[in-house]
């Protein structure tokens, strides 16, 4: 098989990016992947496909192996990654449907497992959590669409399953947070880890509760329902990005281990 450079991590109802491809099983030193691999090809690029919940939705978001999922690329050869997810918007000009590149990221999280170093000193930059040209040819892609992406944001992450409380959601909104999601992290920090580039493409499928000033509140089915009808045009916006990452990295992800010794060889 010839290796993938581009990993996308699928989120809600995101599950047949690839055509006619090759499912990969692959076992990591952290367990089982989130579902089996599947590989094929998007033009000239080699591209990995991982349903960050499973293909059957099956894996609740605070039982994910984010370990293994991101393990699990980086050995198939992945260098890149592009993150689709489902998120709720924290100000109300963020409409359901607009597609947003956050920027920054906060850890509301408890109880995952966060890192794969946990013995040495280890500490790798996180100042800017998401790579900088992957968040830039996914902005220039959106821009030729009648709905270019939102640039900035930053992107609270809960530890779910639940949704927010009404108070939950106004306070993370006076904290100048925009997004709420429950895989961003540590997804993310993970993929710095072991110097991948990682680029969040958000989906806003609801204004979390208490934002707008109403009383309806956010409920599975509609974050469902607004991410299947987006499903093909997000589909369509990855598939135009992985023809147009660069091959070559020349971003600071690529150099997240530099002054560092390791204390095991990665994939």
């Amino acid at each position: 098989m010839i290796a993938p450079d581009v990993a996308v991590i699928g989120g809600s109802g995101f599950y047949s990016l690839l055509d006619g491809a090759e499912e990969v099983v692959v076992e990591t030193p952290f367990g089982a992947p989130s579902d089996a691999v599947t590989v094929g090809t998007v033009g000239e690029r080699r591209v990995a496909f991982l349903p960050r919940h499973g293909r059957d939705h099956s894996v609740p978001p605070h039982r994910i192996n984010y370990r293994a999922n991101l393990w699990a690329l980086r050995s198939l050869g992945c260098r890149q990654v592009l993150a689709p997810c489902a998120v709720g918007a924290l100000d109300p000009a963020l409409v359901p449907g607009t597609i947003v590149l956050p920027d920054q990221v906060v850890d509301r999280t408890t109880g995952r497992e966060q890192t794969f170093f946990d013995t040495g000193a280890v500490h790798v930059p996180f100042a800017d959590p998401y790579c900088a040209t992957g968040r830039g040819t996914v902005a220039a892609v959106a821009s030729r669409s009648d709905r270019p992406a939102v640039e900035r944001g930053t992107m609270v992450v809960i530890p779910g399953p639940r949704f927010s409380s009404r108070a939950e959601s106004r306070w993370y909104a006076a904290q100048g947070f925009t997004l709420v999601n429950m895989t961003g992290l540590p997804e993310a920090a993970l993929a710095r880890e072991l110097a991948l580039c990682y680029t969040a493409i958000a989906l806003v499928t609801d204004l979390d509760a208490g934002i707008d000033g109403g009383h309806e509140s956010v409920s599975q089915a509609e974050v469902f329902r607004v991410f299947a009808e987006n499903t093909e045009r997000l589909r369509a916006m990855v598939l135009d990005v992985v023809t147009e990452l660069p091959t070559d990295r020349t971003c600071a992800c690529a150099d997240a281990h530099e002054g560092i010794t390791l204390p095991f060889p990665l994939p």
